[in-house]
């Protein structure tokens, strides 16, 4: 081996046998489609930081469309009594939300000057009405038909009106309960789905009986456990958003018109599964 040629280096047309000619074949770049995706950032303002907000939102919408791949799924495994594929897309879906959460320590670099200098450029634009956050709220119980309004004028607003009107991950968990002989009340298998879910006695004392058993009711057990580990990294991904929120712009009233921190502050009591976490009193 000549002294002066490095021993990471080959030939100029070869790289320890990798293909170099992707003129005829799939690359990297074609399968992931990065040419659209890397040059889907259209910054309006000519502040620096702005590139840190577009990617930060273009992200976290990515990341949602991944949870709610795995969450549409769940429901669907729920319903037909499938319950191994379910607990591995529920662990997967809560470990979604943890990369979330720290996606906001990223956009908590940008300084309240940082972010007032690009704010005239976003119009009325608002996470407010991200119509894939609006479907993960909606599959995950937290039902609400006037937030449609905010869609009514979008392609997406049939696919929110359908998530509207279907069950939630909740709401089918409760009908395995029941399927599997627990004592659940009729008025809340009969439930609208197009309402937000309501604690109800009998759905506690099924889940009680299935923690006070847990030998016996072990896919319930686990199903229940992963549901929790679900809505708590849920819960940290709103206290980290409203935290991101009050350290950028304070009190100022949001973009979209809403009340801003005050408003992220009232989600933060929102609970999507009580039962669950009601029963832990009595345990």
């Amino acid at each position: 081996m000549s002294e002066n040629k490095c021993p990471m280096h080959g030939a100029d047309d070869q790289w320890h046998g990798a293909r170099m000619d992707f003129s005829d074949a799939m690359s990297y770049g074609d399968y992931l489609g990065l040419n659209k995706i890397l040059h889907a950032q259209h910054p309006l303002s000519p502040n620096h930081n702005e590139m840190l907000f577009i990617i930060q939102h273009q992200t976290s919408e990515l990341w949602m469309k991944l949870m709610l791949h795995e969450m549409r799924a769940v429901r669907t495994h729920l319903q037909a009594d499938d319950l191994p594929p379910a607990f591995k897309m529920l662990a997967r879906v809560a470990r979604i939300m943890d990369q979330l959460v720290h996606a906001w320590d990223v956009l908590a670099t940008m300084t309240p000057p940082e972010y007032t200098a690009i704010r005239p450029y976003l119009g009325a634009s608002s996470g407010f009405q991200s119509y894939q956050y609006r479907e993960i709220e909606f599959i995950l119980g937290n039902k609400n038909a006037a937030l449609l309004n905010v869609h009514a004028t979008t392609p997406e607003y049939p696919l929110l009106q359908e998530a509207l009107n279907t069950p939630s991950i909740y709401d089918e968990a409760v009908q395995l309960l029941a399927r599997h002989g627990l004592p659940v009340s009729a008025e809340r298998l009969a439930a609208d789905p197009t309402l937000p879910t309501v604690a109800d006695a009998s759905v506690q004392q099924a889940w009680l009986q299935v923690y006070g058993d847990p030998t016996r009711y072990w896919a319930l057990y686990e199903l229940a456990e992963k549901l929790v580990d679900m809505e708590t990294a849920f819960r940290f991904w709103r206290f980290r958003h409203v935290t991101t929120v009050e350290r950028i712009i304070g009190f100022k009233t949001g973009t979209g018109g809403t009340a801003g921190v005050n408003y992220l502050r009232k989600m933060l009591d929102v609970v999507l599964f009580p039962e669950l976490f009601a029963l832990r009193t009595e345990l």
